[in-house]
């Protein structure tokens, strides 16, 4: 029995604060006397630097770290501690009732701010999102979000434009996106309000994600076209609604405009963001071959995105060879691909290019061919390939895909000489895009310089060797 008793005195001591992983708390420590400087001086760059920290150290946190944690920034017996250690699983907690160690070493000073209160939200949020504790994650982020909108203090607008992302995705990991899109939209008009502009970005684009994960195109145009724009305050987030709107266009037939927005997100997509750079060459992939170009191989062949972006490589292929049969090969190999990214239904718009493609090339072979011919190369495998052949060959003359005529009594396709291209305005006008693409470009960069000219010389040398390489 004696044995027992010295046992349980000796427990604490392997419970205590230097059994935990030092390098993390003490990180989450640094991060919380930054948080409360930035709050005392109301400066949001601080704010933005501990956030970027904290990421740093997401996949280091365990539960029993986080409860050490919560017992350093907030009072143990407060209601907010209360609350956010309900959320965290009960094996940590009962390690922290036996540490009477732990307490004795706490500081006396508990600080209440607000920004303290809300980050401890997220951090728990991160790890039982990390955990796939997805029921658990839901359950914290709304009573994150009931706690955020009780608060009308701006320097935690910052933190709030990330509890709105885990929020929104605590929701989409347990298949529940639509329950939150009428409480995603008060917020939008809250943030609208408050002038929270960072906010109102982050806000936007999550509700264009809610209604394109339901395939509502029609109602996230008319959000798009109605909400207030203004400048880009974050670049992932402008990286964002730029493939989103992408998306829109190029499912209302708006290929020109989806071709620019998708690879003007992927080019400024961060290099780390390798997922959504090839979600954006993908999309961008499928949006070139509807307007008739073909990618250049080097798309396919980026560090990282060679596995990835496979399909789409063979698919490429076969829409520039012209081979209807090894198109629906490629379409039949990579099905659940292309199911998965979404992309079947674009995809099977291709199959009139391709049929042109390879009627391009027929009629560039040949000077006369007989619409059976042309219906056995092409590989219809309709009741009446004839027929649909010259319906075919009748509306590319018509669009003016090829250059020919056609003899009906004969059943024959002429096909007239093939011109010197460059005594068309085809290499001119060909010019003149790329002129407009690297103008634009060139606008873009002097409009973000001058925007940030003026924290560079107020903010000193520092955030400006930070800043300016990204822009440049």
């Amino acid at each position: 029995m004696t044995q027992d008793v010295e046992m349980k005195d000796t427990q604490p001591h392997s419970n205590s604060l230097s059994s935990v992983d030092p390098p993390t708390l003490k990180h989450l420590k640094e991060i919380a006397s930054l948080l409360e400087a930035g709050s005392y001086t109301k400066e949001a760059r601080r704010i933005s630097r501990a956030i970027r920290l904290t990421f740093g150290v997401r996949h280091k946190l365990t539960a029993r770290v986080l409860h050490f944690f919560l017992d350093y920034a907030l009072s143990p017996g407060s209601e907010a501690h209360g609350r956010i250690s309900a959320f965290l699983p009960k094996g940590g907690e009962q390690e922290m009732e036996v540490d009477t160690a732990t307490s004795a070493v706490q500081p006396s000073g508990k600080s209440t701010l607000p920004e303290l209160e809300i980050f401890c939200y997220l951090i728990v949020l991160l790890f039982l999102i990390d955990q796939k504790m997805h029921n658990e994650a839901k359950s914290c982020a709304s009573a994150s979000i009931a706690r955020l909108k009780s608060l009308k203090r701006r320097v935690a607008d910052v933190l709030a434009s990330k509890l709105y992302s885990f929020y929104s995705l605590s929701y989409e990991l347990t298949g529940d996106l639509a329950e939150i899109r009428g409480e995603l939209l008060t917020l939008h008009r809250l943030a609208t309000l408050h002038h929270d502009e960072l906010g109102q970005e982050t806000l936007l684009n999550l509700l264009l994600r809610n209604y394109l994960h339901y395939n509502l195109y029609d109602q996230a145009e008319k959000l798009r076209s109605k909400a207030p724009s203004f400048g880009a305050h974050s670049n992932q987030q402008h990286c964002r609604h730029l493939f989103y709107v992408g998306k829109i266009q190029t499912i209302q037939l708006e290929y020109t405009d989806a071709k620019e927005s998708l690879l003007q997100a992927a080019r400024k997509a961060p290099i780390a963001a390798r997922g959504f750079r090839i979600q954006c060459n993908k999309w961008a992939v499928i949006v070139r071959l509807l307007l008739g170009e073909i990618p250049e191989r080097t798309m396919f062949m980026q560090k990282g995105m060679e596995k990835a972006l496979r399909p789409y490589f063979e698919l490429t292929n076969a829409v520039r060879i012209g081979d209807l049969e090894l198109f629906r090969g490629v379409t039949e190999k990579f099905s659940s691909t292309f199911d998965k990214d979404r992309t079947h239904n674009l995809i099977v718009r291709l199959r009139h290019n391709v049929i042109r493609t390879g009627l391009r090339n027929i009629s560039i072979s040949y000077s006369r061919i007989s619409l059976a011919d042309v219906a056995k190369k092409l590989r219809l495998d309709s009741p009446n390939p004839v027929a649909d052949a010259e319906s075919i060959v009748a509306k590319a003359i018509r669009d003016g895909a090829i250059d020919a005529t056609l003899d009906h009594a004969n059943g024959w396709m002429l096909s007239k000489e093939t011109g010197d291209i460059y005594s068309t305005t085809e290499p001119q006008s060909a010019f003149d895009s790329r002129i407009a693409f690297c103008l634009n470009m060139h606008n873009e960069a002097v409009r973000a310089l001058r925007l940030v000219s003026p924290f560079i010389r107020n903010s000193g040398s520092v955030i400006g060797k930070n800043i300016v390489p990204d822009l440049v």
